[in-house]
């Protein structure tokens, strides 16, 4: 699907629904500090939540012929996401490995792709595995190995309330989930 093929956000929509918000938790919405409060969500939403209306498929023009046969890693990508069960945040790093199959991709449409994915409404487990399933399809990889470290904000500022707490999601595709000795070398190398 092509970004011009996706809806995108409707701030007005969600303005009137910020200001409900507001009357519902006993505020009084044209206060000085939160008048213009619901135009400045409507933009926090659509400036996290970009990667609905971005096709990932558009990081993969910069794919170069390469007869590389080792495992390609760039450790520790920032991400943040929005949790689809409270809509709250989630922060932490990615790390994404490849086996490439005669083509390389530019180091940045690793992050890139990562970031295309993490700005949706996610659940941290979908969001692993769909960096490696596009990785995997789309670049035609021996391999894909993706690990995410996140911070849940759903879980550390309110519910059971544990600061510190990181959750970890893996997803192995390929010759890392078929065979022992190179999945054992690659989470090595993400683990370091």
């Amino acid at each position: 699907m092509s970004d011009k093929g996706k809806t995108s956000v409707d701030n007005k929509r969600i303005e009137k629904a910020v200001r409900e918000i507001l009357l519902a938790v006993g505020e009084d919405a044209e206060r000085e500090g939160l008048k213009e409060t619901p135009e400045r969500v409507a933009r926090m939403y659509a400036e996290l939540l970009a990667g609905m209306q971005e096709d990932p498929k558009k990081h993969l023009r910069s794919v170069f012929s390469e007869n590389y046969d080792e495992i390609v890693l760039l450790r520790d990508i920032p991400f943040y996401s929005i949790c689809e069960h409270h809509l709250m945040p989630f922060i932490g790093s990615a790390h994404v490995a490849y086996l490439p199959s005669g083509a390389i991709l530019g180091v940045s449409k690793l992050a890139r792709i990562v970031d295309c994915f993490a700005r949706r409404l996610q659940a941290q487990e979908r969001l692993t595995y769909q960096i490696a399933d596009f990785i995997m399809n789309n670049l035609k990889t021996q391999g894909v190995a993706v690990v995410l470290e996140a911070s849940h904000s759903c879980m550390t500022i309110r519910g059971i309330k544990k600061p510190g707490s990181v959750m970890v999601t893996s997803a192995v595709r390929g010759i890392f989930k078929r065979d022992p000795k190179t999945r054992n070398e690659v989470m090595s190398l993400l683990h370091k």
